[in-house]
C-alpha cells in the first residue's frame, strides 16, 4: 500500500486560491462577454453562460488538484458535515485546514473577479457610460425577488451539486473534472432560472465586494440586501447534502 504524503496547508491555500480565481475569472468572463456592450459575444443566451460556467469549473478543478479542488465553501462544509477524515488525500479535516480552505476560496474569488474586470475594462467603462448595470457580471440576482423562495432555490441547487459530488467520489470511477463540469451545466440549465444559481458563496460574495470597490463609471448598487441569499443558501444546501450523504452511506 502506498503511503499518503501529508499536504502542507500552504499548498492547500495556494491550490484553492488559484483554482477559485480561475473558476471565477472564466465564469464571470463568460457573463461579461454576453451582457457587456460591444463584445464579440454580446447578446448570446443563457445556455452559453451555463456551459461557460461548467467549463470554468472544469478548468478550476485541474488547477486545484493538490487540495482536492473544493473551490466552493459549500463543498468544504458538505465534506465536514459528512464526517470525512480528510478534505483530500493528505489533508486532514481540522479547524485550521477548514479555515485555510474557506479563506483561500474567498480570496481567490475576489482575485478572479478583479482580473475579469481588467480583461473587460473598456467594456465596463462603456456599460457605465450607457447607464447599464454591471452587477450581473460579478454576482447573481433573482428574476422574481422573494428572499425566502430565492433562498430555497439556492439550497436545492447547492444540495444537488454537493450531494452528487460526494456520491461521485464513492463510485468506482470516482469523480473527474468533466463530470463536475457537466453537473454544473445541468444545474444551470435546469435550476438556474430563478436566481442565476450562485451555488457557491465565494463565487458570489467575493465578486460582489469587487464590484463595490472597483472604479466602474456610473456604477449602480451592489444589491447588498440580497447578498445573504447566495451565501447562506449554498452553505445550508452543502451542509444538508453532507448529512444526506452520511445517512445514505
Amino acid at each position: 500500500m502506498n503511503e499518503v504524503t501529508e499536504v502542507a496547508l500552504s499548498t492547500v491555500f495556494m491550490s484553492e486560491a488559484f483554482g477559485t480565481a480561475v473558476l471565477v475569472l472564466l465564469g464571470c468572463g463568460v457573463v461579461a462577454n454576453v451582457v457587456l456592450p460591444r463584445t464579440k459575444g454580446n447578446g448570446a443566451d443563457w445556455l452559453l453562460i451555463s456551459f461557460g460556467w461548467g467549463l470554468a469549473v472544469f478548468s478550476g478543478v485541474y488547477v486545484a488538484h493538490a487540495s482536492g479542488a473544493h473551490l466552493n465553501p459549500a463543498v468544504t462544509i458538505g465534506m465536514l458535515a459528512q464526517g470525512k477524515a480528510e478534505y483530500a488525500d493528505g489533508v486532514a479535516i481540522s479547524p485550521s485546514s477548514t479555515v485555510v480552505y474557506l479563506v483561500a476560496q474567498f480570496l481567490g474569488g475576489f482575485v478572479g473577479a478583479l482580473v475579469c474586470w481588467l480583461a473587460y475594462k473598456k467594456h465596463f467603462d462603456a456599460a457605465g457610460q450607457d447607464g447599464l448595470s454591471t452587477l450581473s457580471v460579478f454576482s447573481t440576482g433573482p428574476e422574481i425577488r422573494s428572499y425566502g423562495w430565492n433562498f430555497v432555490t439556492e439550497v436545492i441547487a447547492t444540495f444537488v451539486l454537493v450531494y452528487v459530488i460526494l456520491v461521485f467520489g464513492e463510485t468506482p470511477s470516482q469523480l473527474g473534472p468533466l463530470a463536475v463540469a457537466m453537473l454544473v451545466v445541468a444545474i444551470g440549465a435546469s435550476l438556474g432560472g430563478p436566481t442565476g444559481y450562485a451555488i457557491n458563496p465565494a463565487r458570489d460574495l467575493s465578486p460582489r465586494i469587487a464590484h463595490a470597490l472597483l472604479p466602474i463609471p456610473n456604477k449602480q448598487s451592489s444589491d447588498w440586501s440580497y447578498s445573504w441569499v447566495p451565501v447562506l443558501g449554498p452553505l445550508v444546501g452543502g451542509a444538508l447534502a453532507g448529512v444526506a450523504a452520511l445517512v445514505v452511506g
